[in-house]
């Protein structure tokens, strides 16, 4: 999977939200509104490579306390989200 180009992070009125830049990012249609641990995992991803579920779970075993295998489960489900709202190919 892939980040897409152009979709960042803001903080907006203590919550951050990923944003779209550019006339072909914009639809105000939907605010993608993200906690801390996906605004991290973002935050490493939108660089625009190749990232798998597996990576993403490395991420969160190295920042946060949490098994490998729920970690797994947590970046398969995020990266469906993600997918799902349109940020991530």
């Amino acid at each position: 999977m892939r980040a897409k180009k152009g979709f960042n992070l803001r903080q907006v009125c203590g919550e951050t939200i990923v944003v779209g830049e550019g006339k072909e990012n914009i639809d105000f249609s939907n605010i993608i509104s993200m906690n801390e641990t996906s605004a991290y995992l973002w935050d490493k991803v939108k660089d625009g490579h190749e990232f798998t579920a597996e990576e993403l779970a490395e991420l969160l075993t190295e920042q946060y306390e949490v098994e490998y295998a729920t970690a797994l489960a947590d970046s398969q489900k995020v990266m469906k989200q993600w997918a799902e709202a349109g940020i991530a190919e």
